[in-house]
Formats: structure tokens, sequence, C-alpha cells
């Protein structure tokens, strides 16, 4: 599968409020390593950017002066993402401008990208698997063990790359970034050992040793369960599974 992990900064929130997006950054994954194609640009929002947001993301005004405006890159952003997974964190964020920005472009049919995309929501998916946490990109970072030392200010194309070892670690482990057909043997991708590679057990390996308990050590056994069945007022669950079933 093709995916596309995307970030975006914006003037600031939310998107009813006339804000609208200031930068992209898009990086490329296929099959689940990086082929090194990436789309970055910084955008000429025609409005000021809040004070709020310039903390955030550090980009000011004067810095966008001269910069290209949604409607210059939009066809190049769109043949890049087209028909691709979006991996976005705080999906609904980034696709709200998205849409909004085809959408002030009289493109009806682009502002619903998730009718030409997937969309995979990393937010969403960590706060299914650590709920209760803390989840926002830096949290997950340090649960995961991601390098985000360069993090002082948000950026889009940064924080994508980021997102794409985040991303990597959470669903399945892998944590190098390599590009694909960058092998150290020079047979390109399928050359050489991956960091996905799987190793299997030899199979003439020694069988694993089973001690069973002895007859005073089952004994034991039973005095400690009916111990804990008394300070429960039932049976223990592991009595009541050594339960043969009802015969019908």
């Amino acid at each position: 599968m093709r995916s596309v992990v995307l970030d975006t900064e914006t003037t600031g929130m939310p998107v009813t409020d006339g804000h609208r997006i200031i930068e992209i950054g898009c990086v490329e994954l296929m099959g689940r390593r990086l082929t090194g194609r990436h789309f970055h640009v910084y955008l000429q929002p025609d409005r000021d950017i809040d004070e709020g947001a310039i903390a955030v993301h550090g980009i000011t005004n004067e810095a966008l002066e001269g910069k290209p405006r949604f409607r210059e890159i939009a066809d190049e952003f769109f043949e890049f993402v087209k028909d691709a997974q979006l991996i976005i964190h705080n999906a609904a964020f980034d696709i709200g401008f998205l849409n909004n920005e085809f959408a002030l472009l009289g493109q009806q049919d682009r502002a619903d990208l998730t009718e030409h995309c997937s969309v995979l929501d990393t937010l969403m998916m960590a706060r299914e698997r650590h709920p209760g946490q803390r989840n926002n990109l830096d949290a997950l970072c340090k649960r995961y063990g991601v390098d985000n030392s360069g993090r002082e200010l948000h950026g889009a194309l940064l924080d994508a790359e980021i997102l794409a070892d985040v991303y990597l670690n959470m669903t399945g482990g892998q944590t190098s970034l390599s590009l694909a057909g960058n092998a150290s043997d020079g047979e390109g991708a399928t050359g050489g050992s991956q960091a996905s590679e799987i190793r299997r057990l030899p199979a003439e390996r020694s069988q694993t040793r089973v001690v069973r308990a002895s007859e005073s050590e089952l004994a034991e056994h039973a005095v400690r369960l009916a111990v804990i069945g008394k300070a429960a007022g039932g049976a223990a669950l592991w009595t009541q599974l050594e339960q043969p079933a009802p015969q019908e």
C-alpha cells in the first residue's frame, strides 16, 4: 500500500474563523519504507497569522512574503496524495483545512479528500492503545523511543517525518526508515538483511523441558485455593476452571 504521512501548519484555528494553511509537509511510504519522495511547501495565506500560532510553529507573516498561494500548488499536491492512505495525527484538523482550501477554489470534486484517499488517524489509534494517557506527538516519541530532539517548534515536514517513525513503531516495531532501494549490498530493497526480515527458529532446536507439579505441591495448591475461596466468599476462579463441564 502507498501511504503518505501528512502534516499542516495554519494561521490559527478553527478553520470556521477563516484560518488558512501556511505549510504542508508530506513523506511517502511504500511497503513500510520511505521512498525518498516528499511534498513540502510554504503558502501565502492572505491573512495575518495569530500570535498563538506563531508561538507554536514560529512561522511569521514576513517569512511567507512571496510564497505561492494554495491555488498555485493545488494540482501538484492533489496528485501527490490521490489514491494514497493518508496517515495523520489528529486527522480531522488537517483534513478540515485541506478540504476548505479546495472549496475556496471552487473545486468541489476535491473538497472532500476522503473520497480520493483513505485516512488513518494516529491520534485515534494511540488513544485506543493507550487510554487515559497523553497521546500528542511528543508523548508518543517518548513512549516509542523516537528521537524528536530537533523539534523545538512544530514544522509540517519535520512532524511528518517524525510521525512516520512513530507510526512504524506503533504498527509493527520497525524502527529503520532507510530508503527503499538503499540496501547496503547494492541489490535494492529485496537484497540483504532488512529491518523487517522474519527470523525463524531452527527446526532442530531442543525441546523445552516440561516440569510437572509433585503431589505435595498440588496439595499445597489446593489448600491455597481454599483459603482464597473462603476470603472471597466463593470458589476461586481457578477451582471453577478445573471443574468438568456439565453434561447435557
